[in-house]
């Protein structure tokens, strides 16, 4: 990022930075090396660039992800007891956001830990979908691994929270608060959006498949059970709290047949 970003932060209201490529493909060094530069140098380019205006924006809110907590089916991870995991994402994450609190910047700051997000197209719901519609949209794995998800209608309603709410900063969870484990979402999914009935794939076709697709089975396998604590906490009203509803939502304008899936 060459080039000069203070003119358009300088006298913003809010910076809110989404940026990175996409975790949907194989972790080969090449993968992962842009999975980690993406986020980590566009922030850090950032805060560069708020260090030099003269009048920047009072909040920055950046994208980071849910999957920083442990693979947790025990207990909710909400932002104050939540327990960091292991791996190559966590440590993607926890990266992301040091870049965002080590910037020396007067700004109120929040990393904005996010869910999987559904939205109309059927987005990152595509590959689910897709098995949901061929008859293959049973359980996955033993099903009992937690789905947490926001839908994007919630994405813009918590960011404009946000930035209203002066007294927050910090992590912040973005994910409904009624997550479901991936044998329910499944379920909604062929009701909503696929045949009745569908075939479970237990763990090893996952993996399999996701070597095909160019994948990792890590997005369908672990358990992420992330709590919006600090959003419930200060008054957020979620407009699509439940599965059903929001799927319903998807489904009217999600097309037929199958639909597209980047392979990375």
């Amino acid at each position: 990022m060459g080039e000069d970003l203070r003119p358009v932060l300088e006298g913003s209201v809010a910076l809110v930075n989404l940026a990175g490529r996409s975790v949907s493909c194989r972790y080969t060094k090449r993968n992962a090396d842009a999975i980690l530069a993406s986020r980590t140098e566009t922030t850090k380019a950032l805060g560069a660039a708020l260090a030099g205006c003269s009048s920047p924006p009072p909040v920055w809110i950046n994208s980071s992800t849910g999957t920083i907590y442990r693979d947790a089916r025990d207990r909710p991870q909400d932002e104050g007891s939540g327990e960091l995991g292991a791996g190559f994402s966590v440590a993607v994450a926890r990266a992301w956001e040091h870049e965002l609190y080590d910037a020396p910047v007067p700004v109120r700051r929040i990393a904005l830990r996010t869910a999987i997000v559904l939205g109309p197209g059927g987005g990152a719901l595509n590959p689910l979908i897709n098995l949901a519609r061929i008859g293959l949209g049973g359980a996955q794995g033993d099903g009992d691994q937690v789905f947490s998800w926001v839908h994007i209608d919630d994405v813009h309603g918590a960011v404009r929270h946000l930035v209203d709410h002066p007294q927050i900063s910090g992590p912040v969870n973005l994910a409904t608060p009624h997550p479901v484990t991936n044998a329910q979402l499944m379920a909604a999914v062929r009701r909503h959006l696929g045949r009745p009935v569908g075939v479970p794939l237990p763990a090893w076709t996952l993996a399999a498949g996701a070597r095909i697709i160019r994948t990792e089975e890590e997005l369908v396998l672990k358990s992420r059970w992330v709590h919006p604590a600090v959003l419930l906490r200060t008054g957020y009203a979620f407009r699509h709290p439940h599965l059903d509803d929001a799927l319903a939502a998807v489904a009217a304008q999600t097309p037929r047949g199958l639909l597209p899936v980047q392979l990375g």
